[in-house]
């Protein structure tokens, strides 16, 4: 039942029933909202779920109240979900996998976003987020879809895994001028890895080409809707898979070293002494 307070009509909603229209504070004890549960609410400003799972098309469709969406247990956010709720400040989802497309199309006031566990984002999902700086991915992430932040020119930083594919489209980034920096989601482990490289000009050489992708971004062309689809996408793209190259090929070397190594000692010292001392030492590095 609807509790009243100071300007504020809370709701506990299970389900399937109407909402009441003076409702402004939602909390959710269903694991799925349905398709257009509270689509066009105008009074709603948030919405507690943490049982929620699954929040089905055009839920929430053009609530242009809606401020901030806490569910800690939802996982998909189908097509269409939030689509020009244009107050939409907050989004807490830290067990969001996959999002659908054009879920939070025009949420023009998103500043930034943690997506902590999202795999999949499908095409236009965060199109024309006017005000959309960050966004936060995991090591999770396997793909970002055609056009899915199109058309955001405030994005600033965006940060990423390791991994090649992730980057499906050339079109991904369009409008996104303000684009500079890319961080990464492994960056302490992947300098760990770095460091432990025998020669100090492979330890450069890979540090030079991760620190690229930010000197090569505020300059590259970010297209426009209608004309091209910029350059931005393919930068992060082709930076992603130099980056790898590198890494493999420089572990590649590291190890011959330390199998022509073991091969000298085993060579120039007695046989349980390389067995016993030599050969475990190796395995370490």
């Amino acid at each position: 039942m609807a509790a009243e307070g100071d300007n504020i009509t809370w709701y506990n909603y299970t389900g399937a029933e109407v909402i009441p229209h003076d409702a402004t504070h939602v909390t959710v004890s269903a694991r799925v909202i349905p398709a257009e549960a509270f689509s066009r609410n105008r009074n709603i400003v948030e919405i507690i779920g943490p049982s929620v799972e699954k929040i089905e098309a055009r839920a929430f469709n053009k609530c242009p109240s809606l401020r901030r969406v806490i569910m800690s247990g939802v996982e998909i956010v189908e097509q269409c979900a939030f689509t020009e709720c244009v107050a939409l400040t907050d989004v807490e989802c830290d067990k969001l996998e996959i999002i659908r497309y054009a879920a939070f199309n025009g949420c023009t006031s998103l500043g930034s976003i943690n997506l902590p566990s999202v795999r999949i984002v499908e095409g236009d999902t965060f199109n024309d987020c006017e005000a959309l700086t960050d966004v936060n991915f995991g090591s999770k992430l396997e793909r970002i879809e055609e056009m899915a932040f199109d058309d955001c020119p405030s994005l600033e930083r965006i940060t990423i895994p390791l991994k090649d594919g992730i980057i499906t489209h050339d079109g991904i980034f369009q409008g996104c001028e303000n684009l500079k920096h890319v961080d990464i989601v492994e960056e302490v482990v992947l300098h760990e890895t770095i460091a432990a490289l025998q020669l100090e000009e492979w330890r450069n050489d890979i540090n030079e080409e991760i620190d690229s992708i930010n000197q090569i971004l505020p300059t590259t062309p970010a297209g426009r809707w209608g004309h091209d689809v910029g350059d931005k996408a393919r930068a992060i793209r082709t930076w992603i898979r130099l980056v790898l190259g590198k890494i493999v090929r420089y572990k590649a070397q590291h190890q011959h070293l330390l199998d022509e190594a073991a091969t000298t000692l085993q060579l120039a010292l007695p046989k349980d002494i390389v067995m016993k001392n030599v050969l475990p030492f190796l395995e370490l590095q």
